[in-house]
């Protein structure tokens, strides 16, 4: 039964939830909803995302080692089918800050404690074994085309990619090949945790949800994929530091997204699990870390 929980929860068929018709004026409200949710929590927000410069300045600096060079643009453009994960807190800020309740930054880890963590998780390792497929699947194309060699400097490698035919058929193959993925992710993630957040729906009714957003709105959410990759691509510049801006912008917007796509109802709500307190005493010590032996 805890298994039909993760990927059912406790809430309606997805069959029987309610999709709207979306045009361009709502993406650019959701946009606009999403950048005041940032100025208004902006310290929060650039916390929950200051890995992803961390990151990025990591694999640039891992880049003058050559070795990984190839796998950098694949690495980069990959965080794309994982940022629907990272911006959980943010989903979160936005949701109690329309709710009106306390958006400090010790709400931003409540959704640990949410009855939906099972569903979140399970199609948070979904994302990650894309992630890791893409990345896979890149290196592949790349050996394909240049062999196991190393390139020998950053400039030998840019001029191969961009002057050989090799490069180009990289190019090409693998951009197409990261679209198609690109397309499998938003297609199952586009308001998928969101709603983990807002309804007990489980794993499958959210990423059915999320499909049926997509086919229900297939201009409108192609073009709110190329906006958040034009933005993403904009943010990576210099260094990905402009990311610690503009993901919670698209964080807090994709939760006004969900907001306008689906309909509300009434269906069971998440629920939250508080971590029981007790009291602890210095004599307890080290029994403590050993909680399982507890009677």
């Amino acid at each position: 039964m805890a298994h039909s929980h993760v990927l059912l929860g406790a809430a309606e068929r997805p069959a029987d939830i309610t999709i709207r018709r979306i045009g361009v004026a709502d993406l650019k409200d959701a946009l606009a909803r999403g950048a005041d949710d940032f100025y208004a929590m902006p310290t929060h927000a650039i916390i929950l995302c200051v890995i992803y410069p961390v990151v990025g300045i990591l694999l640039a600096r891992l880049a003058f080692g050559y070795s990984v060079l190839p796998l950098l643009y694949p690495l980069a453009a990959g965080f794309v089918l994982v940022g629907p994960l990272a911006a959980l807190g943010l989903y979160e800020l936005s949701r109690r800050r329309e709710a009106g309740l306390d958006v400090s930054a010790s709400h931003v880890l409540d959704v640990v404690n949410s009855s939906s963590i099972g569903g979140i998780i399970a199609l948070g390792l979904l994302l990650l074994a894309i992630f890791v497929t893409w990345i896979a699947i890149a290196n592949a194309i790349y050996v394909a085309d240049f062999g196991y060699a190393r390139p020998a400097s950053i400039s030998s490698f840019v001029r191969d990619v961009l002057t050989t035919g090799a490069g180009w058929n990289l190019i090409v193959i693998g951009n197409f090949v990261g679209f198609l993925f690109a397309v499998v992710a938003l297609s199952i993630s586009a308001v998928s945790f969101p709603m983990l957040l807002d309804r007990d729906v489980g794993a499958a009714g959210a990423l059915l949800t999320s499909v049926r957003v997509v086919i229900a709105n297939p201009v409108t959410m192609a073009l709110w994929g190329l906006i958040v990759a034009a933005l993403l691509l904009i943010g990576s510049l210099p260094f990905f530091l402009g990311l610690a801006v503009v993901l919670p912008i698209l964080g807090h917007a994709t939760w006004h997204l969900y907001r306008k796509v689906v309909v509300p109802d009434t269906s069971p709500q998440p629920t939250l699990h508080e971590p029981r307190k007790e009291r602890r005493y210095a004599a307890d010590f080290p029994a403590v870390l050993f909680p399982w032996s507890r009677d």
